[in-house]
Protein backbone atom coordinates (compact mmCIF):
# COMPACT_ATOMS: atom_id res chain seq x y z
CA UNK A 1 0.00 0.00 0.00
CA UNK A 2 0.71 3.54 -0.66
CA UNK A 3 -1.36 5.82 1.61
CA UNK A 4 -1.55 9.39 2.48
CA UNK A 5 -2.71 11.13 4.90
CA UNK A 6 -5.25 14.22 3.98
CA UNK A 7 -5.89 17.18 6.45
CA UNK A 8 -8.54 20.02 5.10
CA UNK A 9 -7.31 23.02 7.07
CA UNK A 10 -9.41 26.36 6.92
CA UNK A 11 -7.96 29.53 7.87
CA UNK A 12 -9.23 33.07 8.20
CA UNK A 13 -12.60 32.79 6.42
CA UNK A 14 -15.76 35.19 7.23
CA UNK A 15 -18.80 33.77 7.66
CA UNK A 16 -18.03 30.72 8.83
CA UNK A 17 -19.97 29.03 11.84
CA UNK A 18 -16.58 28.26 13.51
CA UNK A 19 -15.28 31.76 13.04
CA UNK A 20 -12.58 33.56 15.34
CA UNK A 21 -15.27 36.36 15.91
CA UNK A 22 -18.34 34.26 16.69
CA UNK A 23 -20.31 35.24 13.47
CA UNK A 24 -22.50 32.46 11.95
CA UNK A 25 -22.74 32.47 8.54
CA UNK A 26 -25.19 35.79 8.28
CA UNK A 27 -24.85 37.37 5.43
CA UNK A 28 -24.43 33.93 3.18
CA UNK A 29 -27.04 31.85 1.73
CA UNK A 30 -27.96 28.81 3.61
CA UNK A 31 -26.94 26.27 1.03
CA UNK A 32 -23.78 27.99 0.78
CA UNK A 33 -21.13 25.57 0.69
CA UNK A 34 -18.33 27.99 1.83
CA UNK A 35 -19.49 27.85 5.12
CA UNK A 36 -17.52 25.92 7.20
CA UNK A 37 -17.94 25.09 10.80
CA UNK A 38 -14.20 25.31 12.26
CA UNK A 39 -12.45 28.35 11.03
CA UNK A 40 -8.80 28.83 12.15
CA UNK A 41 -7.98 33.03 12.94
CA UNK A 42 -5.28 33.78 11.29
CA UNK A 43 -3.58 35.67 14.44
CA UNK A 44 -4.56 32.17 16.06
CA UNK A 45 -0.89 31.66 18.45
CA UNK A 46 -1.81 28.26 18.84
CA UNK A 47 -3.36 26.86 15.80
CA UNK A 48 -4.60 22.97 16.08
CA UNK A 49 -3.03 22.09 12.74
CA UNK A 50 0.02 22.43 14.49
CA UNK A 51 -1.03 20.06 17.74
CA UNK A 52 -2.12 17.82 14.56
CA UNK A 53 1.18 17.54 12.78
CA UNK A 54 2.97 17.15 15.46
CA UNK A 55 1.30 13.96 16.82
CA UNK A 56 1.56 12.87 13.61
CA UNK A 57 5.37 12.54 14.14
CA UNK A 58 5.64 9.55 15.99
CA UNK A 59 3.43 7.59 13.68
CA UNK A 60 4.84 4.89 11.84
CA UNK A 61 4.97 4.47 8.34
CA UNK A 62 4.01 7.82 7.56
CA UNK A 63 4.81 8.75 3.55
CA UNK A 64 2.89 11.80 2.50
CA UNK A 65 0.71 14.44 4.96
CA UNK A 66 -1.05 16.40 2.64
CA UNK A 67 -2.97 19.97 3.56
CA UNK A 68 -5.18 21.20 1.69
CA UNK A 69 -5.10 25.02 2.47
CA UNK A 70 -8.47 26.36 2.56
CA UNK A 71 -8.90 30.12 2.87
CA UNK A 72 -10.16 33.64 1.65
CA UNK A 73 -8.14 35.27 -1.29
CA UNK A 74 -7.69 38.16 0.43
CA UNK A 75 -5.93 36.50 3.26
CA UNK A 76 -4.35 33.54 1.57
CA UNK A 77 -0.75 34.56 1.34
CA UNK A 78 -0.89 35.11 5.19
CA UNK A 79 -2.61 32.19 5.87
CA UNK A 80 -0.32 30.02 3.12
CA UNK A 81 2.67 31.50 5.21
CA UNK A 82 1.43 29.85 8.56
CA UNK A 83 0.96 26.74 7.49
CA UNK A 84 3.96 26.33 5.66
CA UNK A 85 6.07 27.46 8.65
CA UNK A 86 4.26 24.83 10.79
CA UNK A 87 4.40 22.42 8.39
CA UNK A 88 8.50 22.75 7.61
CA UNK A 89 8.93 22.57 11.41
CA UNK A 90 7.76 18.84 10.73
CA UNK A 91 9.82 17.32 8.17
CA UNK A 92 9.77 13.93 8.26
CA UNK A 93 5.93 13.99 7.31
CA UNK A 94 6.91 14.85 3.96
CA UNK A 95 4.36 18.02 3.95
CA UNK A 96 2.87 18.81 0.62
CA UNK A 97 0.29 21.94 0.85
CA UNK A 98 -2.19 22.14 -1.54
CA UNK A 99 -3.28 25.59 -1.95
CA UNK A 100 -5.01 27.67 -4.80
CA UNK A 101 -1.81 27.92 -6.78
CA UNK A 102 -1.10 23.83 -6.96
CA UNK A 103 -4.81 23.62 -6.72
CA UNK A 104 -5.22 25.36 -10.00
CA UNK A 105 -3.41 22.86 -12.10
CA UNK A 106 -6.22 19.63 -10.99
CA UNK A 107 -9.01 21.94 -11.59
CA UNK A 108 -7.64 22.78 -15.63
CA UNK A 109 -7.21 19.36 -15.86
CA UNK A 110 -10.87 18.59 -14.77
CA UNK A 111 -13.05 21.12 -16.36
CA UNK A 112 -11.41 19.79 -19.60
CA UNK A 113 -12.84 16.27 -18.73
CA UNK A 114 -16.01 17.57 -16.97
CA UNK A 115 -16.56 20.88 -18.38
CA UNK A 116 -20.85 20.09 -18.86
CA UNK A 117 -21.39 19.66 -14.91
CA UNK A 118 -22.23 22.61 -13.21
CA UNK A 119 -20.47 23.75 -10.70
CA UNK A 120 -17.21 23.83 -8.64
CA UNK A 121 -16.67 19.89 -8.00
CA UNK A 122 -13.04 19.82 -7.41
CA UNK A 123 -11.85 23.22 -5.83
CA UNK A 124 -11.05 24.42 -2.29
CA UNK A 125 -14.11 26.00 -2.22
CA UNK A 126 -16.49 23.64 -0.20
CA UNK A 127 -16.34 20.91 1.98
CA UNK A 128 -16.92 18.07 -0.29
CA UNK A 129 -14.93 19.54 -3.28
CA UNK A 130 -11.89 20.26 -1.07
CA UNK A 131 -12.12 16.71 0.15
CA UNK A 132 -12.44 15.80 -4.05
CA UNK A 133 -9.53 17.96 -4.44
CA UNK A 134 -7.56 15.93 -2.06
CA UNK A 135 -8.26 12.58 -4.14
CA UNK A 136 -7.47 13.88 -7.29
CA UNK A 137 -4.21 14.97 -6.36
CA UNK A 138 -3.73 11.15 -4.10
CA UNK A 139 -4.16 10.04 -7.60
CA UNK A 140 -1.73 12.10 -9.43
CA UNK A 141 0.84 10.96 -6.62
CA UNK A 142 -0.24 7.51 -7.21
CA UNK A 143 -1.57 7.34 -3.61
CA UNK A 144 -4.13 4.04 -3.39
CA UNK A 145 -5.05 4.68 -0.04
CA UNK A 146 -6.10 8.04 1.50
CA UNK A 147 -6.76 8.46 5.22
CA UNK A 148 -8.59 11.56 6.35
CA UNK A 149 -7.83 13.36 9.01
CA UNK A 150 -8.87 16.71 10.39
CA UNK A 151 -7.07 19.66 11.82
CA UNK A 152 -8.34 19.62 14.93
CA UNK A 153 -7.71 16.25 16.14
CA UNK A 154 -4.59 14.52 17.30
CA UNK A 155 -3.75 11.20 16.99
CA UNK A 156 -2.57 8.79 20.01
CA UNK A 157 0.24 5.91 19.25
CA UNK A 158 2.69 4.74 17.02
CA UNK A 159 0.80 2.28 14.93
CA UNK A 160 -2.27 5.14 14.02
CA UNK A 161 -1.57 4.41 9.95
CA UNK A 162 -1.21 0.71 10.45
CA UNK A 163 -4.86 0.63 12.28
CA UNK A 164 -6.30 2.79 9.36
CA UNK A 165 -5.16 0.91 6.75
CA UNK A 166 -5.98 -2.32 8.78
CA UNK A 167 -8.03 -4.98 6.63
CA UNK A 168 -8.66 -2.58 3.87
CA UNK A 169 -8.73 -4.94 0.83
CA UNK A 170 -9.84 -7.69 2.93
CA UNK A 171 -12.75 -9.84 2.70
CA UNK A 172 -15.49 -10.18 5.93
CA UNK A 173 -16.98 -13.24 6.74
CA UNK A 174 -19.59 -12.71 4.10
CA UNK A 175 -17.55 -12.64 1.64
CA UNK A 176 -17.58 -8.88 0.95
CA UNK A 177 -14.39 -6.63 -0.11
CA UNK A 178 -13.51 -3.98 2.70
CA UNK A 179 -12.55 -0.51 0.66
CA UNK A 180 -13.94 1.84 2.99
CA UNK A 181 -13.48 2.27 6.68
CA UNK A 182 -14.35 4.54 9.55
CA UNK A 183 -12.83 5.21 13.16
CA UNK A 184 -14.07 7.44 16.12
CA UNK A 185 -13.29 10.18 17.30
CA UNK A 186 -13.02 10.82 21.54
CA UNK A 187 -13.96 13.95 23.21
CA UNK A 188 -11.38 15.98 25.26
CA UNK A 189 -12.90 14.24 27.79
CA UNK A 190 -12.56 10.67 26.18
CA UNK A 191 -16.00 10.02 25.63
CA UNK A 192 -17.20 8.68 21.94
CA UNK A 193 -20.60 9.61 22.45
CA UNK A 194 -22.59 12.60 21.44
CA UNK A 195 -23.78 15.26 24.39
CA UNK A 196 -27.81 14.75 24.53
CA UNK A 197 -29.85 17.59 24.89
CA UNK A 198 -32.43 18.30 27.73
CA UNK A 199 -34.04 21.92 26.05
CA UNK A 200 -37.66 21.75 25.40
CA UNK A 201 -37.13 23.70 22.33
CA UNK A 202 -34.54 20.48 20.95
CA UNK A 203 -36.41 17.29 21.63
CA UNK A 204 -37.23 16.93 18.19
CA UNK A 205 -33.50 18.62 16.77
CA UNK A 206 -30.64 16.90 18.59
CA UNK A 207 -29.64 13.64 17.01
CA UNK A 208 -27.26 12.30 19.98
CA UNK A 209 -29.80 9.88 21.35
CA UNK A 210 -30.44 8.17 17.62
CA UNK A 211 -26.26 8.59 17.12
CA UNK A 212 -25.29 7.26 20.18
CA UNK A 213 -27.27 4.09 19.78
CA UNK A 214 -25.58 3.44 16.55
CA UNK A 215 -22.10 3.91 18.33
CA UNK A 216 -23.34 1.84 21.12
CA UNK A 217 -24.11 -0.78 18.53
CA UNK A 218 -21.12 -0.64 16.35
CA UNK A 219 -18.54 -0.44 19.56
CA UNK A 220 -19.79 -3.11 21.38
CA UNK A 221 -19.69 -5.58 18.78
CA UNK A 222 -18.25 -8.53 19.08
CA UNK A 223 -15.68 -8.33 16.08
CA UNK A 224 -13.47 -5.53 15.40
CA UNK A 225 -15.21 -4.08 12.25
CA UNK A 226 -18.47 -4.16 11.33
CA UNK A 227 -20.95 -2.66 8.95
CA UNK A 228 -21.50 1.36 9.54
CA UNK A 229 -24.29 3.83 8.91
CA UNK A 230 -22.23 6.13 10.08
CA UNK A 231 -18.83 7.65 8.56
CA UNK A 232 -16.49 9.89 10.71
CA UNK A 233 -14.73 12.31 8.06
CA UNK A 234 -12.41 12.85 10.59
CA UNK A 235 -11.11 9.57 10.79
CA UNK A 236 -11.08 7.73 7.61
CA UNK A 237 -9.45 5.47 4.81
CA UNK A 238 -10.78 4.88 1.92
CA UNK A 239 -9.03 2.56 -0.90
CA UNK A 240 -8.53 3.58 -4.45
CA UNK A 241 -11.10 0.87 -5.30
CA UNK A 242 -13.66 2.94 -3.58
CA UNK A 243 -12.65 6.38 -4.54
CA UNK A 244 -11.55 6.22 -7.88
CA UNK A 245 -15.26 4.93 -8.02
CA UNK A 246 -17.06 7.66 -5.88
CA UNK A 247 -16.45 11.14 -5.13
CA UNK A 248 -17.51 13.47 -2.55
CA UNK A 249 -20.60 15.58 -3.03
CA UNK A 250 -19.55 18.58 -3.65
CA UNK A 251 -22.69 20.66 -3.57
CA UNK A 252 -24.03 19.45 -0.17
CA UNK A 253 -23.37 22.27 2.66
CA UNK A 254 -22.90 20.46 5.63
CA UNK A 255 -22.58 16.44 6.10
CA UNK A 256 -20.20 15.59 3.12
CA UNK A 257 -18.78 12.65 5.09
CA UNK A 258 -22.39 11.06 6.04
CA UNK A 259 -23.68 11.75 2.48
CA UNK A 260 -20.65 9.65 1.06
CA UNK A 261 -21.27 6.73 3.14
CA UNK A 262 -25.00 7.13 1.27
CA UNK A 263 -23.37 7.16 -2.13
CA UNK A 264 -20.88 4.29 -1.48
CA UNK A 265 -23.78 2.45 -0.48
CA UNK A 266 -25.51 3.43 -3.72
CA UNK A 267 -22.53 2.19 -6.10
CA UNK A 268 -22.21 -1.33 -3.79
CA UNK A 269 -19.49 0.29 -1.31
CA UNK A 270 -20.20 -0.44 2.32
CA UNK A 271 -18.23 1.50 5.03
CA UNK A 272 -17.06 -0.57 7.49
CA UNK A 273 -16.37 0.79 11.34
CA UNK A 274 -13.32 -0.10 12.74
CA UNK A 275 -14.25 -0.07 16.92
CA UNK A 276 -9.91 -0.27 17.52
CA UNK A 277 -9.23 2.78 15.64
CA UNK A 278 -9.57 6.33 17.23
CA UNK A 279 -8.78 10.09 17.24
CA UNK A 280 -8.61 12.55 19.72
CA UNK A 281 -10.77 15.74 19.73
CA UNK A 282 -8.10 18.66 20.42
CA UNK A 283 -10.72 20.01 22.56
CA UNK A 284 -12.06 23.28 19.78
CA UNK A 285 -14.84 25.65 20.94
CA UNK A 286 -17.56 24.56 17.89
CA UNK A 287 -20.25 27.21 17.59
CA UNK A 288 -23.35 26.80 19.18
CA UNK A 289 -26.96 26.78 17.85
CA UNK A 290 -27.66 29.86 15.51
CA UNK A 291 -30.29 29.93 12.95
CA UNK A 292 -28.07 30.19 10.37
CA UNK A 293 -26.79 27.01 11.53
CA UNK A 294 -30.39 25.60 11.92
CA UNK A 295 -31.30 26.81 8.11
CA UNK A 296 -28.11 25.17 7.18
CA UNK A 297 -29.05 21.83 8.41
CA UNK A 298 -32.20 22.49 6.85
CA UNK A 299 -30.55 22.66 3.50
CA UNK A 300 -29.02 19.54 4.49
CA UNK A 301 -31.36 17.26 5.22
CA UNK A 302 -33.68 18.20 2.98
CA UNK A 303 -31.37 17.98 -0.08
CA UNK A 304 -30.28 14.42 1.43
CA UNK A 305 -33.75 13.35 1.89
CA UNK A 306 -34.31 14.04 -2.03
CA UNK A 307 -31.30 13.02 -3.12
CA UNK A 308 -31.88 9.44 -2.13
CA UNK A 309 -35.01 9.25 -3.49
CA UNK A 310 -32.85 10.38 -7.03
CA UNK A 311 -30.58 7.70 -6.64
CA UNK A 312 -32.91 4.92 -5.63
CA UNK A 313 -34.69 5.41 -8.74
CA UNK A 314 -31.83 4.54 -10.51
CA UNK A 315 -31.37 1.59 -12.40
CA UNK A 316 -27.88 1.53 -12.45
CA UNK A 317 -27.65 1.87 -8.73
CA UNK A 318 -28.37 -0.49 -5.43
CA UNK A 319 -31.17 0.13 -3.63
CA UNK A 320 -30.91 2.36 -0.31
CA UNK A 321 -33.44 1.23 2.02
CA UNK A 322 -34.22 3.73 6.06
CA UNK A 323 -34.23 0.22 7.90
CA UNK A 324 -30.48 -0.19 6.93
CA UNK A 325 -29.26 3.07 7.76
CA UNK A 326 -31.31 2.47 11.12
CA UNK A 327 -31.23 4.11 14.06
CA UNK A 328 -28.73 6.64 12.78
CA UNK A 329 -29.18 8.86 9.65
CA UNK A 330 -32.31 7.28 8.89
CA UNK A 331 -35.05 9.28 10.54
CA UNK A 332 -33.55 12.84 8.95
CA UNK A 333 -33.53 11.54 5.90
CA UNK A 334 -37.28 10.35 6.10
CA UNK A 335 -40.12 12.02 4.99
CA UNK A 336 -40.50 12.57 9.02
CA UNK A 337 -37.92 15.00 9.00
CA UNK A 338 -40.43 17.47 7.41
CA UNK A 339 -42.16 17.43 10.81
CA UNK A 340 -39.04 17.57 13.09
CA UNK A 341 -37.47 20.83 10.91
CA UNK A 342 -41.37 22.57 11.12
CA UNK A 343 -41.91 21.50 15.08
CA UNK A 344 -38.23 22.60 15.85
CA UNK A 345 -38.93 25.92 14.36
CA UNK A 346 -41.80 26.30 15.72
CA UNK A 347 -40.34 25.73 19.48
CA UNK A 348 -37.75 27.77 18.85
CA UNK A 349 -40.05 30.53 17.88
CA UNK A 350 -41.77 30.27 21.15
CA UNK A 351 -38.53 29.94 23.22
CA UNK A 352 -36.83 32.68 21.94
CA UNK A 353 -33.96 34.44 21.33
CA UNK A 354 -33.97 35.37 17.35
CA UNK A 355 -37.85 34.76 17.27
CA UNK A 356 -37.94 37.21 14.20
CA UNK A 357 -35.44 34.90 12.13
CA UNK A 358 -37.02 31.38 12.88
CA UNK A 359 -40.75 33.51 12.17
CA UNK A 360 -39.23 34.25 8.56
CA UNK A 361 -37.61 30.73 8.14
CA UNK A 362 -41.34 29.56 8.85
CA UNK A 363 -43.23 32.01 6.41
CA UNK A 364 -40.41 31.78 3.80
CA UNK A 365 -36.85 29.92 4.65
CA UNK A 366 -38.25 26.08 4.47
CA UNK A 367 -40.10 26.30 1.42
CA UNK A 368 -37.14 27.98 -0.44
CA UNK A 369 -34.70 25.07 1.44
CA UNK A 370 -37.55 22.50 -0.53
CA UNK A 371 -37.05 23.93 -3.46
CA UNK A 372 -33.17 24.10 -3.65
CA UNK A 373 -33.46 20.25 -2.59
CA UNK A 374 -35.75 19.58 -5.20
CA UNK A 375 -33.79 21.42 -7.92
CA UNK A 376 -30.42 20.46 -7.36
CA UNK A 377 -30.43 16.99 -5.77
CA UNK A 378 -29.80 14.94 -8.76
CA UNK A 379 -27.08 17.26 -9.75
CA UNK A 380 -24.46 14.69 -8.29
CA UNK A 381 -25.12 12.15 -10.36
CA UNK A 382 -24.12 13.91 -13.16
CA UNK A 383 -20.72 14.65 -11.67
CA UNK A 384 -20.31 11.22 -10.19
CA UNK A 385 -20.69 9.37 -13.61
CA UNK A 386 -17.62 10.89 -15.75
CA UNK A 387 -15.45 10.96 -11.59
CA UNK A 388 -13.99 7.72 -12.96
CA UNK A 389 -12.98 8.96 -16.28
CA UNK A 390 -11.13 11.81 -14.11
CA UNK A 391 -9.22 9.97 -11.66
CA UNK A 392 -8.11 7.74 -14.64
CA UNK A 393 -6.94 10.41 -16.59
CA UNK A 394 -4.94 12.00 -13.37
CA UNK A 395 -3.22 9.26 -12.31
CA UNK A 396 0.30 9.20 -12.08
CA UNK A 397 0.26 12.31 -14.54
CA UNK A 398 3.80 13.39 -14.48
CA UNK A 399 3.62 17.01 -15.85
CA UNK A 400 0.57 17.73 -13.10
CA UNK A 401 2.46 15.50 -10.50
CA UNK A 402 6.03 18.00 -10.87
CA UNK A 403 4.09 21.21 -11.15
CA UNK A 404 2.32 20.40 -8.22
CA UNK A 405 5.68 19.50 -5.93
CA UNK A 406 7.61 22.10 -7.54
CA UNK A 407 5.26 24.59 -5.48
CA UNK A 408 3.56 22.54 -2.44
CA UNK A 409 6.47 20.21 -1.36
CA UNK A 410 8.27 22.37 2.03
CA UNK A 411 11.06 22.73 3.24
CA UNK A 412 12.26 21.83 6.28
CA UNK A 413 13.24 24.73 9.00
CA UNK A 414 16.80 25.60 8.67
CA UNK A 415 19.01 24.42 11.80
CA UNK A 416 19.61 26.66 14.71
CA UNK A 417 22.61 25.37 15.03
CA UNK A 418 25.18 28.15 15.14
CA UNK A 419 27.69 28.01 12.07
CA UNK A 420 30.77 28.75 14.17
CA UNK A 421 30.21 25.27 16.32
CA UNK A 422 32.18 22.70 14.30
CA UNK A 423 30.22 20.02 16.22
CA UNK A 424 27.02 21.68 15.18
CA UNK A 425 26.50 20.46 12.05
CA UNK A 426 26.24 16.71 11.97
CA UNK A 427 24.34 16.02 8.91
CA UNK A 428 21.71 17.83 6.30
CA UNK A 429 18.42 17.25 6.94
CA UNK A 430 16.93 15.12 4.25
CA UNK A 431 14.99 16.66 1.52
CA UNK A 432 12.33 14.73 -0.51
CA UNK A 433 13.97 14.74 -3.89
CA UNK A 434 11.69 13.80 -6.80
CA UNK A 435 11.98 10.26 -7.40
CA UNK A 436 11.03 9.77 -3.82
CA UNK A 437 7.21 9.65 -2.87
Amino acid sequence: MNPVVIIPTFWGLEGGAGSADGRGARDRAAHDRAAYDRVTSLDDPNPPLEACLASLDGVDGILRVMVLLVSDPQGEEDARARVELICAAHPGLNPLVIGSQEAAHVEHAVGRMAHHVAGETVSLHSCGAVRNMGLAVAAVLGHDVVVFLADDEVVDGADFLSKAVWGLGSLTRQNLRVHAKSGFFLSAGGDPFAPPSSEWSEKHWSKAAEFNRAMDRVLSAPSRISRSSHLCGGCCALSAAAWSKVPFDPYIARGEDLDYLLDLRANGIDVWFDNQWSVQAQGVAEAGETPELFVRDVHRWLYESRKLDAMNARRDLHTITLSSLMPYPAPWISPDVRRRILLTALRRLVTGPNRAAYLKFLVKGRYEAEKFARLTSSRYLSFAMVWPTIVSALWCDQMISAAIRRTGEVAPVASSTAPSDPLGETGAIPVVGEDQQ
